[in-house]
């Protein structure tokens, strides 16, 4: 575990809103020199602190303006019957993250497709008929609020 201390939590803060900053840049924003910080951050990413970096692509140029939430409840939780689940989350495109969770649902899904049509497609004909999925509940986002 890493001892954090104000200097590595506001260049954890700075990287979340802009993790493709330079250690120059970084120790701009956080007032430290550009070696320290370059340091701190490898540290943070050895330590596994900071598990990567990734570009957030915008949905509507990508031809993914529908957003939707999906609840998927399974019919049965065995080992194997949940790792086909998983299987299918991480080879579908449309799914852009998913989540085990506590509560009414078993997993949630945030989907993104071109359109309507093509999301009632794939609640058709990929998640509905795949084996152990018994309950899907959509709802399409209306608007990003962060």
């Amino acid at each position: 575990m890493h001892n954090m201390d104000k200097f590595d939590l506001s260049i954890l803060r700075a990287l979340e809103r802009d993790g493709s900053q330079t250690n120059a840049k970084l120790a701009e924003t956080i007032g430290l020199s550009t070696s320290q910080c370059s340091r701190r951050r490898a540290a943070l990413e050895k330590t596994g602190v900071i598990t990567g970096y990734h570009a957030r692509l915008n949905p509507d140029i990508m031809g993914r303006s529908l957003r939707a939430v999906v609840r998927i409840n399974l019919n049965s939780h065995n080992k194997d019957k949940a790792g086909a689940f998983a299987s299918l989350v991480e080879d579908s495109a449309e799914i852009k993250e998913a989540f085990a969770v506590s509560g009414d649902a078993d997993y949630v899904l945030l989907i993104q497709c071109k359109d309507l049509n093509t999301f009632a497609n794939f609640i058709h004909e990929t998640l509905l008929p795949f084996p152990n999925v018994g309950q899907v509940k959509s709802e399409i986002v209306l608007r990003g609020l962060k």
